[in-house]
């Protein structure tokens, strides 16, 4: 799989099956993801692969922490800007619009919305996460590198045969993830990612992208 082709067929997958991930695979993926470019080489990012009885334990606590109507954990970063302007929210909108009407939810039934988004928390069935920390004395920067890092570690997955899915929503029950990976106290939970094998019989369409000419402008002699 070259390049073009693993950027093309990267996307958030929601359904994965059951099969294991080898870690010889995702030691190849992450020795390779080291070389993600950072400023001054400080590499800010800190994962945690997380499989088996320990995945399963978070997954555990994340669903009773839903069941029971435990609130999410407080903030520690700002998914979205409280107001989100033009064009961002029409496009956040449009993803809504798509990927719950592919679930048959209308916009209304706020219930079914919230049924369906509690699959993050199951990592979509997928037998593995990346749990992704990063220092919080750090900087916009620096999370900035984080992205590259997790972008790299995407597209070597799809290379491998893999898919993902890059989750913030796992910054909501960040406790639950700490009392079973017991990170370094200055460390704060940035996303999860559901890594596995696509259950291919998960119909979940691909969301589009904005027209070149709204995002890149080309300056030329």
């Amino acid at each position: 799989m070259d390049v073009y082709e693993a950027v093309m067929s990267r996307r958030a997958a929601r359904g994965f099956t059951d099969r294991e991930v080898p870690r010889d695979v995702l030691e190849r993926v992450l020795s390779a993801a080291a070389w993600a470019p950072s400023g001054s080489n400080i590499q800010p990012w800190r994962a945690y692969v997380v499989s088996g009885e320990p995945l399963a334990e978070i997954k555990k606590r994340a669903g009773e922490r839903l069941a029971t109507g435990d609130p999410w954990d407080e903030p520690e970063y700002e998914q979205y800007p409280p107001t989100l302007k033009s064009p961002y929210r029409e496009r956040r909108s449009a993803f809504g619009e798509q990927h719950y009407g592919a679930l048959g939810i209308p916009r209304e039934d706020i219930e079914a919305r919230q049924r369906a988004a509690s699959a993050n928390w199951d990592c979509f069935g997928a037998p593995t996460a990346l749990f992704c920390y990063i220092d919080r004395d750090l900087g916009p920067a620096q999370w900035s590198d984080t992205g590259m890092f997790l972008q790299t570690v995407m597209l070597l997955l799809r290379a491998e045969g893999l898919h993902s899915c890059p989750q913030m929503a796992w910054a909501k029950f960040r406790g639950s993830v700490t009392e079973i990976l017991s990170p370094p106290d200055e460390l704060t939970l940035f996303c999860g990612m559901s890594i596995g094998y696509e259950d291919v019989t998960v119909d979940h369409p691909r969301t589009g992208r904005a027209p070149l000419a709204e995002t890149v402008t080309f300056v030329e002699g």
